[in-house]
């Protein structure tokens, strides 16, 4: 695997919570197609629509993430991305969950952010489990939009605290959703 040493601009947009927008499901399509034909070659299943942004009535960053899953993480999918646009921006933590992180158009202002897994990372299948639940269970749904507002609110550019501040509430329904270990 060819290393890859990016190091992104920093971010300049602030932590804003906005009212769920219609054209979130289009946008994530329009970048879903282009991805998919740039990660052909690697891509197992489809690449999917995450995030606050993929659950229909859910306040969000209006930050369009996606998930996709690659056979393996020896990959080289950096060029393949930067062929289509998307800048990669590394973060703490991608190299032992298995994955790369990528931003669109750039990652100072990002509309899109994708996260690419190798396949049998067992950090990807959480991230489908939360939006489907988030889906299914409007309540625990609007529960989430108040601890993000809130956070947001406290301080729009710390995003270090707005990630650490959010994860209880998603620590604690991943942890309901898993099923009691056998004795």
């Amino acid at each position: 695997m060819a290393e890859h040493h990016a190091h992104p601009a920093p971010r300049r947009d602030p932590i804003a919570i906005v009212p769920y927008r219609e054209d979130w499901p289009a946008a994530f399509e329009r970048e879903r197609l282009r991805l998919e034909a740039a990660l052909r070659q690697w891509l197992v299943g489809p690449v999917e629509h995450v995030g606050s942004t993929a659950v229909p009535g859910l306040p969000a960053k209006p930050i369009i993430d996606m998930l996709a899953r690659v056979r393996d993480h020896g990959a080289d999918v950096v060029p393949a991305m930067a062929a289509v646009g998307w800048a990669h921006a590394p973060e703490p933590g991608d190299a032992a969950a298995r994955k790369w992180s990528f931003c669109f158009p750039d990652v100072a202002w990002r509309t899109h952010h994708l996260h690419v897994f190798e396949a049998r990372s067992s950090r990807w299948p959480p991230l489908l489990a939360f939006r489907d639940h988030l889906r299914s269970h409007p309540a625990d749904a609007a529960a989430y939009a108040r601890v993000k507002a809130a956070l947001a609110a406290a301080d729009p550019h710390d995003r270090p605290r707005y990630r650490a501040g959010k994860a209880p509430f998603i620590e604690d329904l991943l942890h309901r959703l898993s099923p009691p270990a056998a004795d």
